[in-house]
């Protein structure tokens, strides 16, 4: 029985870490969507601040601040696909994630339920040892 309270421990332990890598890998997934979510927003707050000069200013000024605005604005919605394909990789690995968690309780319970079969068996044992020994003595009369 021992052998299985440590097999079943050892499981647990395997779980936890599966469990923790997957947990650390949904969080990675996560912060990347946060950061190109930042990255699309930031380009959007550029773009909006792109305003002409007061006063006099020459074609080739407005030119490249034209170009300028058309780059942000080209920068940003390329961010589209790539934040869409980031979040549904986030979404695979938060699937991972709970599915490793459920394995991980799983696993506990096993090993709770394996030491508890463990403690009552010794009890078992203790007592069934308890009822033999008066039984042995019977024979030793002063």
């Amino acid at each position: 029985m021992n052998g299985l309270v440590r097999q079943r421990a050892r499981l647990a332990r395997v779980r936890r870490i599966q469990h923790g890598l997957a947990a650390s890998v949904a969080a990675q997934a996560a912060g990347r969507v946060q950061m190109l979510e930042t990255s699309r927003e930031r380009l959007r707050q550029l773009r909006a601040e792109l305003k002409p000069v007061e006063g006099p200013t020459t074609g080739a000024a407005m030119g490249q601040m034209g170009e300028l605005a058309m780059r942000l604005d080209a920068a940003r919605n390329s961010l589209g696909p790539t934040i869409d394909s980031a979040r549904s990789a986030a979404a695979a690995r938060e699937a991972e994630r709970r599915a490793a968690r459920r394995d991980q309780e799983s696993a506990e319970k096993l090993e709770a339920a394996a030491v508890r079969a463990a403690e009552e068996m010794a009890e078992q044992r203790l007592r069934q040892a308890g009822r033999r020994r008066p039984g042995t003595n019977q024979g030793d009369k002063e």
